[in-house]
């Protein structure tokens, strides 16, 4: 389709739509999360570049539309990778619409700035709605799966990977929708934090649901080493943290939940889709990043610290300096609640 096929649509209305036609598929913090990465956009449109009409854009548009961004912003190379992939899943919806060239979302691949691996290990984490929209996929195709029941966990509870490791099916509690967590270094699942680390997490009806359909039609009913029931299994016992790592790594590869790749690879040529070197993947996260990433969606849904704090077991002011990782003007426009009408 040329440009001159195209229909008319200025950048709001264009995300006006994109926002409605998500709404029934996605939760309404996720969806806040796309207003906000593409508010900037709309803002450049309007005010720099006076572009009216989504059918003008070009690659070139882009590309300025990034350097815009990058100064105007002054984000970090992670930072603005994240806010041009929002755009790049909005640009390929519009081209559905036939708002722009069908192909203009392909143009990203050589917008995305390069990481290093400093970039990569500081400031990696799973947002919002990569989060959800890998849940979405898992909960309708791979319902109460291993890896299902792994992601659910790992992002509501927002637990470290050994406290996942040391669960027992007796660490469920049905009856109160919660999870224990316990030291036990002495069968080898210890707490990172020790005694300190021992605490229930309450859990929501959803992810009760999963972790009980799990129990009764996909785990494998075997002890491990010590006579204790696992709640994650192999075949031989407990799962152990490297396959539920290798798990992790697995489906947060954006090509296992869109089929699509933000770098432009080609899955049947990509190292990283193959069994074994998931871990190779550039853009897929780690079970800490899930970490940084849950504690980042509460606190951006407006929980108190403190809160987050105690479920996730970690101190304050550790929350702020490395696992806080919610943008300044989030920040500011919380702040603002809490003081208007004072």
């Amino acid at each position: 389709m040329t440009k001159d096929e195209l229909e008319p649509i200025s950048p709001v209305e264009a995300k006006d739509m994109y926002l409605e036609a998500r709404k029934q598929e996605v939760s309404q913090s996720t969806l806040d999360g796309y207003h906000y990465r593409l508010k900037h956009f709309i803002r450049w449109c309007q005010d720099v570049e006076r572009i009216d009409n989504m059918n003008e854009l070009s690659g070139r548009d882009l590309q300025r539309y990034k350097t815009w961004r990058r100064d105007d912003g002054d984000l970090k190379p992670i930072s603005l990778e994240g806010q041009l992939d929002a755009l790049r899943i909005f640009i390929r919806w519009c081209g559905s619409i036939d708002a722009v060239e069908q192909d203009l979302h392909e143009k990203f691949e050589a917008l995305m700035p390069k990481l290093d691996k400093n970039d990569e290990q500081s400031e990696s984490i799973l947002e919002s709605p990569q989060a959800e929209e890998l849940l979405e996929y898992q909960r309708k195709f791979e319902h109460a799966s291993r890896p299902h029941v792994i992601m659910e966990i790992l992002w509501h509870t927002g637990i470290r990977l050994g406290a996942l490791h040391s669960l027992d099916l007796e660490d469920y509690d049905e009856e109160h929708e919660r999870l224990l967590l316990r030291h036990r270094p002495e069968t080898e699942t210890p707490l990172k934090n020790g005694q300190e680390g021992e605490r229930m997490i309450a859990l929501s009806a959803e992810v009760c649901r999963v972790i009980e359909d799990w129990r009764d039609h996909h785990r494998h009913d075997v002890e491990d080493d010590y006579g204790r029931k696992p709640l994650l299994t192999s075949r031989n016992g407990r799962m152990n943290r490297s396959s539920i790592r290798d798990a992790v790594y697995q489906v947060t590869r954006p090509c296992y939940y869109t089929d699509e790749c933000p770098k432009g690879r080609d899955p049947d040529d990509c190292e990283a889709a193959e069994y074994g070197g998931y871990s190779k993947c550039p853009v897929n996260v780690s079970p800490h990043d899930i970490r940084r990433g849950s504690i980042t969606h509460f606190l951006t849904e407006d929980v108190p610290e403190k809160v987050v704090s105690d479920r996730m077991n970690v101190g304050q002011d550790v929350l702020d300096k490395h696992y806080d990782k919610r943008d300044e003007s989030v920040k500011v426009e919380q702040r603002r609640d809490y003081i208007n009408g004072i």
